[in-house]
């Protein structure tokens, strides 16, 4: 499912050359459950990012599907996104003009697929997280455990092989931080490979897998009893 060998990222910050990733070396299987874990700054962000295919990389490489991610165009890269991988960040990310069911089915939009079949299709999504009575609801109406269902609901709608969740539950309290990661697990026993990004570790141990980051290296891999 995912091959990273040797990845490292430098940015350049004025004089100045930060070493973000530091020869990556991580393999995911189709259908695992992971957290990278990690303190700020420790490149668990950049990690995720370049997973997302939102940032390139300097050097290594990098498979997904047994596609190669390397030297990818912005349509190229914009397009496997669309087909591979669902988002979810801390912030929601919602727009906030549209309403709950129009955000959901945003990423149809981007596939072409008519008005009135996309919002048909993100109800269902959205009754699958429990918020088909929120659907014409503006993001400003919604609570925050609201907003990141809305916003797991349009991660899914494309039905990718890849989940990635940016620190999910870092805007929530306790016991909504609970019901998003039972919708993670939820999703992982249908055989999606969800990976999450925490600085929580009582998050992370509700993964079968943990991935500590440290000064942009894995400092360690090891499973969990989940």
């Amino acid at each position: 499912m995912i091959s990273l060998s040797g990845i490292c990222k430098t940015y350049v910050m004025g004089a100045n050359h930060v070493r973000a990733l530091d020869g990556i070396d991580l393999t995911v299987e189709k259908g695992e459950f992971l957290a990278v874990q990690g303190s700020s700054g420790s490149g668990k962000s950049t990690l995720l990012n370049i997973l997302g295919i939102l940032d390139s990389f300097d050097s290594g490489t990098y498979t997904l599907d047994n596609t190669s991610m390397s030297n990818l165009s912005q349509l190229q890269a914009a397009h496997y996104r669309n087909r591979l991988i669902g988002f979810v960040f801390q912030s929601f990310n919602l727009i906030h003009h549209k309403t709950a069911v129009e955000n959901v089915a945003l990423p149809l939009y981007y596939q072409g697929i008519a008005r009135r079949k996309r919002n048909t299709i993100a109800m269902e999504y959205l009754e699958r997280v429990g918020l088909a009575e929120r659907a014409q609801h503006k993001p400003a109406e919604l609570s925050g455990g609201q907003s990141q269902r809305v916003a797991i609901a349009r991660a899914l709608i494309t039905r990718p092989s890849l989940l990635l969740a940016d620190e999910p539950t870092g805007a929530l309290d306790t016991e909504t931080s609970e019901q998003i990661m039972a919708m993670f697990k939820a999703v992982n026993d249908e055989g999606m490979t969800v990976v999450v990004v925490t600085h929580e570790a009582e998050v992370a141990a509700q993964t079968h897998r943990i991935i500590n980051v440290r000064d942009g290296r894995i400092l360690s891999d090891e499973r969990t009893d989940q």
